[in-house]
């Protein structure tokens, strides 16, 4: 199955670009929102717009960021590797549902079966992580047990 690991992580890539260009695009707005502010003369409105779009601005940049680094640990995944133990780029089936261990973006559908992109800091990937397939956890009071590790 690694054309589903595939799909998977380039619909991750999907998202976090997605975000980049979002946050680029609203910063973008910001600055030229600012910029096109021209100076009234109730001098108090105009500092209160400059810094109501600088906060806007450092927010979208605090955004772009967390995008940026998303990015670069999809980048040192390879979804074509086989894996026996999870780990970053791991598709883990269990008998409660399929988690694709790369970054936090939901629920994805692929070939009509759903998927849970996790990242291995949440919490069900940090019970996921190093361990092997029959191994069985208790995650919010339900009984998880790895059938198969990709």
């Amino acid at each position: 199955m690694p054309e589903i690991k595939e799909k998977l992580h380039q619909l991750c890539m999907d998202y976090v670009e997605k975000r980049i260009a979002s946050a680029e695009d609203a910063m973008k707005a910001a600055r030229e929102s600012a910029n096109d502010d021209t100076k009234s003369s109730a001098g108090d409105k105009y500092e209160t717009g400059r810094e109501m779009m600088q906060q806007e601005i450092d927010r979208n940049r605090k955004q772009l960021e967390e995008s940026q680094k998303l990015k670069l640990i999809l980048n040192q995944i390879n979804p074509s590797k086989e894996n026996s133990v999870v780990q970053n780029g791991s598709l883990v089936s269990t008998n409660l549902g399929k988690f694709y261990i790369s970054i936090s973006c939901g629920q994805i559908q692929v070939d009509n079966c759903n998927y849970f992109a996790v990242s291995a800091a949440s919490p069900i990937g940090l019970k996921l992580m190093k361990q092997q397939q029959g191994h069985e956890f208790d995650f919010n009071g339900k009984q998880l047990r790895i059938e198969k590790i990709e």
